[in-house]
């Protein structure tokens, strides 16, 4: 009889080669579902609390103007960009029938005239009652009026810079009917500029008139230095953020109103936040920020969402979501979904 060890055996033998051949196999396909990511560990950090803000340029006094009288406009001094300066002729309008009513008034005027001082003559003689020199001395007063009237309308044909300025809009042409009242040149004063900002309700109290303030100006690529005139009383209904004014001076006037400035602010103070790369923030379809954060006790990223604050420099402040320790995924968080295999680089 034969010993059934002998036959037991190499059936072992063979389990065994199989299962070594298979374990390469197990390890590639573990190796192929885990992705490799960046990581970084939350922490709090001291950030120094410089307010940066954006703004709108504009310039430090700006006036629209408008004829007192309408008519035709036949005469423009300037063109857009040009620099006026304050009591120079900016426009006219064509003042033939102006001229007109103001040489009737002046005739009327005149005769008004001569009959006041015959009659002037006959009261003083006693030869006129006090009521027809009355009436003949009224009627010279309203013709006067009516003179002075005419001659102002003559002479509002005319439009003047009431300030030192460029010639910012130019509303009208030559030829052009205009009404009374309806602006026609925008000018501006640029020697100085303000940039306008809105600060948020909770960093008013930061703000400060007088306070210093780097104007960076990207359409020119410089940074101006500045400081605060006016901080609003009252927030906006919609935004509930507060309109402040910084001064810039500008005396190359390379700053133009409508240029977009970015503020920031020097307020001395420091916070503690979180601050992570931006390129570690993802949206979804419903606009709401999240990130991956890693379970190193089983290796897989969960997707845990968050609210961002302000921009610094190349990181984005972390509002709520996220604890001290955290360790959250910084780059590959485009190739993994909620509950992925991950490896730490």
């Amino acid at each position: 009889m034969k010993n059934p060890i002998l036959y037991v055996l190499p059936s072992v033998v063979l389990m065994l080669a199989a299962c070594n051949q298979n374990q390469p196999e197990q390890k590639a396909l573990a190796t192929a579902t885990t992705t490799p990511v960046s990581v970084e560990e939350v922490h709090t950090s001291a950030i120094n609390s410089d307010i940066s803000v954006s703004g709108n340029i504009e310039g430090n006094t700006t006036v629209r103007l408008g004829f007192l009288v309408a008519g035709k406009v036949n005469f423009i001094a300037a063109r857009e960009g040009q620099t006026i300066k304050k009591g120079q002729l900016v426009a006219s309008l064509d003042p033939t029938n102006y001229n007109i009513a103001k040489q009737l008034s002046d005739v009327q005027a005149n005769a008004v005239t001569d009959e006041f001082n015959r009659l002037k003559l006959l009261h003083d003689k006693g030869s006129v009652t006090e009521s027809d020199f009355s009436k003949v001395n009224f009627s010279l007063q309203q013709a006067k009026l009516q003179q002075q009237l005419h001659q102002k309308n003559e002479s509002d044909t005319k439009l003047y810079a009431p300030i030192n300025g460029v010639l910012m809009k130019k509303l009208t042409e030559v030829g052009e009917i205009v009404g009374t009242g309806i602006p026609c040149f925008v000018i501006s004063d640029i020697s100085r500029v303000k940039v306008l900002a809105y600060i948020p309700e909770g960093e008013l109290h930061f703000i400060k008139i007088g306070q210093r303030a780097d104007i960076t100006i990207s359409a020119l690529d410089k940074t101006f230095s500045g400081r605060v005139i006016e901080v609003g009383s009252a927030a906006d209904v919609t935004s509930r953020a507060f309109t402040i004014k910084i001064e810039v001076e500008n005396p190359g006037q390379s700053i133009r109103p409508g240029m977009i400035a970015e503020a920031k602010i020097k307020v001395n103070a420091t916070s503690e936040m979180v601050l992570l790369p931006v390129e570690s923030i993802s949206r979804d379809i419903n606009n709401q920020t999240y990130v991956y954060v890693v379970d190193k006790s089983v290796n897989k990223a969960f997707k845990r969402e968050v609210s961002i604050g302000k921009m610094i420099e190349n990181k984005v402040e972390i509002i709520k979501g996220l604890n001290t320790g955290d360790v959250v995924v910084t780059a590959g968080q485009n190739k993994i979904t909620d509950g992925s295999l991950v490896t730490i680089k």
